[in-house]
């Protein structure tokens, strides 16, 4: 527990977070699901899915409770199509590689805790040479639940050796700055994919931005939880 005392991490969603490609994986969920005659609203879906795993969705979509096993070839359809359209515009969000660089020379953890399947984090981590700098990276593989749970953010911070409370946490979705703050943590959002008015509910999130080059480190570990 001492390892702990006064230590500081940032916890990364990926998608939609470190990348903007939320855009991208509507369109292969909408495409998956109209090849089975099953026409989605893009903004419902969002809402309701965005940082859980994909046997969840299955499973509420299809009406059935798909374990992983039974999920995991639909899940490979779903993601090949989604790999497929965003190959080809792969990038980080604007500010993102000097913001690590500079919470690394600070002494912050980093690390990343997504709902994506291992071949996801190996596409845009590993595509854009960035696992590197990570201490640690949380996936769909290594928590039985998603996002509104807090598992995968709580296993993120005990990997950093960091306490709940000193971790700040980045998203772009509801369901994911819910899950941060049943974690105890600090919410920043990136209105990447949705508007700042999507989050005026939440009293975790100490900062809304466009993007990174907007945020200022010390300012973000300086804010403290709202209080009812």
């Amino acid at each position: 527990m001492s390892e702990q005392n006064g230590r500081r991490a940032f916890i990364f969603d990926m998608d939609g977070t470190i990348v903007d490609n939320m855009d991208f994986h509507m369109k292969s969920w909408l495409e998956f699901f109209a090849r089975r005659d099953m026409v989605l609203d893009a903004d419902a879906f969002f809402r309701d899915t965005a940082g859980r795993q994909s046997h969840e969705i299955m499973s509420t979509y299809f009406g059935k409770p798909y374990t992983k096993e039974e999920a995991k070839h639909l899940d490979e359809e779903k993601e090949s199509l989604y790999r497929e359209l965003y190959a080809p515009h792969l990038k980080t969000v604007e500010g993102f590689m000097e913001l690590i660089a500079k919470a690394k020379q600070q002494g912050v953890a980093l690390a990343v805790a997504t709902a994506a399947p291992n071949d996801n984090i190996t596409f845009t981590l590993d595509g854009l040479d960035l696992r590197k700098h990570f201490n640690a990276v949380v996936g769909a593989a290594d928590v039985a639940r998603g996002k509104p749970n807090p598992d995968v953010f709580l296993l993120a911070a005990e990997r950093c050796g960091v306490a709940p409370a000193n971790a700040i946490v980045f998203e772009d979705a509801p369901l994911g700055v819910e899950a941060a703050r049943r974690a105890g943590m600090r919410a920043v959002v990136l209105t990447t994919t949705l508007p700042a008015s999507a989050f005026a509910e939440f009293d975790n999130v100490i900062a809304i931005a466009r993007d990174f080059s907007e945020l200022d480190i010390a300012a973000l570990f300086a804010a403290e939880l709202q209080t009812n």
